[in-house]
């Protein structure tokens, strides 16, 4: 599967979009993860209960049971971060910080739910990397312009560096092993100890 559509992608046919219904099957969706229902136990039917529409207004909007939830997770993570290009250091921040804010904060707990989900399930894989992807090709042009500027290692290792920020982050959010690190300067912490090392 090369590309998966999102339901902003997707036209919806006949009457027009809702916007207050999307919203509100959306966060059903991500409760429902949060509580930890897994994908098998989540039903369109449930959904639609817990959003107050009815079935046939999810079925206009999503044509089945994952591409819903793939949905609702680009909706977590929200649009797509610009980074200012100013400053290696301040757009890493502030990606960093991107993926812990709106629903992402209100609804961490749902990405737990789904990991076993994404293991178990090749195309709900698939689809998540999808939604994934874009967001780290943008921290990907951060790295590299930061090497072409010389703000950073010309000996860089892109993919590495990567996988130690996101890493991190992800496991800080969702287990918090490190309880003195505040949520308002975790990202500061962790990309000033990155450069440390990382830095030209």
């Amino acid at each position: 599967m090369n590309t998966v559509e999102t339901a902003q992608e997707r036209k919806a046919p006949g009457r027009p979009r809702n916007a207050q219904a999307d919203e509100a099957i959306l966060d059903a969706v991500l409760e429902m993860l949060s509580s930890g229902q897994s994908v098998a136990a989540i039903s369109i039917e449930a959904v639609a209960a817990k959003a107050g529409v009815g079935k046939a207004t999810i079925y206009r909007r999503w044509p089945n049971k994952e591409a819903l939830i793939i949905d609702a997770v680009a909706a977590m993570k929200g649009a797509l971060p610009t980074p200012a290009g100013e400053s290696v250091r301040d757009d890493l921040v502030m990606l960093v910080k991107a993926n812990r804010s709106g629903r992402a904060q209100k609804y961490g707990k749902a990405t737990v739910c789904l990991l076993p989900e994404f293991l178990k399930d090749e195309q709900l894989h698939h689809m998540y990397q999808a939604v994934i992807e874009p967001r780290r090709d943008v921290m990907r042009s951060v790295l590299r312009r930061g090497v072409q500027s010389g703000e950073l290692r010309p000996d860089l290792d892109i993919e590495l560096t990567l996988l130690m920020i996101q890493g991190p982050g992800m496991m800080q959010h969702m287990l918090n092993w490190n309880p003195n690190i505040a949520d308002d300067g975790f990202a500061e912490t962790l990309i000033d100890a990155i450069l440390r090392g990382a830095a030209a």
